[in-house]
C-alpha cells in the first residue's frame, strides 16, 4: 500500500489543476484517471463539439454566402476530414495536459479504475493489469457525468448514440432523430442538419431549452425550423425497433397520438448521471443523492471529514468553468487559509448552437417567481447595425433588471456572438454597474456590444 498527502479521483478540469496545485505545496498527490486526462470537456465535450460546430458554420456559411454577394459553387462536407481534424485538436489537448502533470514532482498519474475500501483507502484496478491500495487522508472526487440512458422499450436492441459516441461517426447520417431538446440535442442536431443529415428532435417538455424563458425558446426553435430541422414538443419516444441494414423505427407519443418515424441514427441526450456507482462510497459515508449526486457543502466539502466532491458529480451546474472554479475555491481554501464559497457565484453559461445563446443571472420566469419588482429590456438582433451588415439578424438580446436598485438581475442573448455579449453584462453585474449606467457607456462602433445602449435604453422609467 502507498500513502499519499492527498489522492484525487479524476483528471477533469478540477482534478488535474488541482492535483499540480497540491503537488506544488509539497503535498504527495496521486490523481488516479480510468480514461483519459482532461475529463469531459477535452475528450468528448468543450473541444471536439466545438471544432464540429466551426466545420457545420463553415458549410452553413457557404450555403449562405450567396446572399453576400459570394456565390460557392459544389462545396462538400467531408466527414472523414473532419473527424480528423477533431481527432488531432482533442489529441493535442489531451497530450498537453497529460504532459504537464507528469512533469510534476510530487504527482503519480495513475490509470485505472478506483474504488473505496474503507474512509481513506483506495483499491485501483489499473488499466495495464494488476490492482494497488493508496491511502490518504484527503480525497478529492472528480469523476464526472455520462450520459443518462432512459428505460425505453427496444432501445437496447438498437446501437443508439450517446454525446460520446457520436463524435466517432466518419459518416454522415442519413436521418438523424435526437431525444431530448437541450444543449447536447440542440447542438448536435444543427450541426448534423449542415452536414447534411434530416433531423428530428423529440422533446418531452412544452419547448426546448425548457428551463429558459418561453420567448428565448421560440426564438430558437423557429432559427431551427428555418434551417429545415423537425422539433416534436410535448413529445416522447416510446419504442424502438430495429429493422436492419441500418434502419430503426421509432414509437413517437405527442399529446397522446402516436406517430413512427424512421430513421438511420438515434441520439439519446436526455440528460447526464453522476459516475459514482462504481466509486463504493457507502464505505465512506459519504452521502448522495436520490440520483447519486454526491452532496456537498458551500466549500464542497462532503459529510465525510476530508473528502470533497467537485465538478459535475456533486450535481448544480454541469459546465466546464464552475468545474475549474471549484478547484479554485478548494485549493485557496486549503493552502491560502482563504473562506470562499459557492455561494451566490454568478454562473453564466453559454450553449454554442448558431447563434449563440448566452446566459447568466435569473430569468424572467425566475424573477416573476421570486416576486421581484422587475422591468425586461428586450432588444431584436434586427436592430443591431452589427448584426444588420455581417448578414445574420437571428435572435435577440433580453435582461431582466431590478426597478429599485437598477441592477443587472440576469440575461440572455440569442445572436452571433451571445456569449461575448453576455460576458460583458456578466462583468458589469460583478462590478455592480447599473442599467442606466450602461445606457450611456461608450462602446465602439460598430461593436455588437454598442447596442447594449439600445437595450437598456428601451426601459421606461
Amino acid at each position: 500500500m502507498k500513502t499519499y498527502d492527498a489522492i484525487i479521483i479524476g483528471s477533469g478540469q478540477a482534478g488535474g489543476p488541482l492535483a499540480k496545485k497540491l503537488a506544488l505545496a509539497g503535498k504527495k498527490t496521486a490523481l488516479i484517471e480510468k480514461r483519459y486526462v482532461g475529463g469531459t470537456c477535452i475528450n468528448d465535450g468543450c473541444t471536439p463539439t466545438k471544432t464540429w460546430v466551426a466545420s457545420a458554420k463553415a458549410a452553413y456559411e457557404a450555403k449562405k454566402s450567396r446572399e453576400l454577394g459570394i456565390s460557392i459553387k459544389g462545396y462538400k462536407v467531408n466527414m472523414i476530414e473532419i473527424k480528423k481534424r477533431k481527432d488531432t485538436i482533442v489529441s493535442m489537448f489531451r497530450r498537453g495536459n497529460q504532459d504537464r502533470i507528469e512533469a510534476t514532482a510530487g504527482l503519480d498519474l495513475i490509470f485505472g479504475e478506483a474504488t473505496f475500501i474503507d474512509r481513506n483507502t483506495i483499491s485501483v484496478n489499473l488499466n495495464d493489469g494488476g490492482a494497488i491500495e493508496l491511502k490518504a487522508d484527503l480525497i478529492f472526487l472528480n469523476t464526472g457525468c455520462k450520459s443518462f440512458i432512459p428505460d425505453i422499450a427496444g432501445l437496447s436492441d438498437i446501437n443508439y448514440l450517446t454525446s460520446t459516441g457520436i463524435l466517432e461517426l466518419d459518416t454522415v447520417p442519413g436521418h438523424l432523430l435526437v431525444i431530448g431538446g437541450n444543449y447536447i440535442g440542440l447542438e448536435f442536431g444543427q450541426m448534423f442538419r449542415r452536414f447534411g443529415s434530416k433531423v428530428t428532435i423529440v422533446e418531452r417538455s412544452a419547448h426546448i431549452i425548457p428551463r429558459e424563458d418561453e420567448d428565448i425558446s421560440a426564438a430558437l426553435k423557429s432559427i431551427l425550423e428555418a434551417e429545415s430541422i423537425e422539433i416534436l414538443t410535448n413529445s416522447q419516444a416510446s419504442k424502438f425497433k430495429d429493422n436492419g441494414k441500418g434502419k430503426i423505427t421509432v414509437k413517437i407519443e405527442t399529446n397522446g397520438t402516436s406517430r413512427k418515424i424512421k430513421c438511420t441514427h438515434v441520439l439519446i441526450a436526455v440528460g447526464r448521471t453522476p459516475n459514482t456507482d462504481i466509486l463504493n462510497l457507502e464505505k465512506t459515508g459519504v452521502e448522495t443523492d436520490e440520483r447519486g449526486f454526491i452532496k456537498v457543502n458551500d466549500k464542497l466539502e462532503t459529510n465525510v471529514n476530508g473528502i470533497y466532491a467537485l465538478g459535475d458529480v456533486k450535481g448544480g451546474p454541469a459546465f466546464t468553468h464552475i468545474s475549474y472554479n471549484d478547484y479554485t475555491i478548494v485549493y485557496r481554501n486549503l493552502l491560502e487559509h482563504a473562506n470562499l464559497t459557492t455561494k451566490d457565484r454568478l454562473v453564466p453559461y453559454c450553449m454554442f448552437t448558431d447563434p449563440q445563446l448566452g446566459r447568466i443571472g435569473i430569468s424572467e420566469n425566475e424573477a416573476k417567481g421570486l416576486e421581484l419588482n422587475i422591468k425586461v429590456a428586450k432588444l431584436p438582433m434586427a436592430y443591431v447595425a452589427r448584426a444588420v451588415e455581417t448578414g445574420d439578424t437571428r435572435g435577440l438580446m433580453k435582461a431582466i433588471v431590478d426597478t429599485n436598485t437598477k441592477k443587472i438581475l440576469g440575461v440572455a442573448v440569442l445572436g452571433q456572438q451571445g456569449g461575448e455579449i453576455m460576458s460583458v453584462l456578466q462583468m458589469a453585474m460583478q462590478g455592480g454597474i447599473s442599467y442606466d449606467q450602461i445606457s450611456y457607456s461608450v462602446f465602439a462602433h460598430p461593436l455588437y456590444s454598442e447596442s447594449l445602449n439600445n437595450l437598456f435604453m428601451s426601459i421606461e422609467d
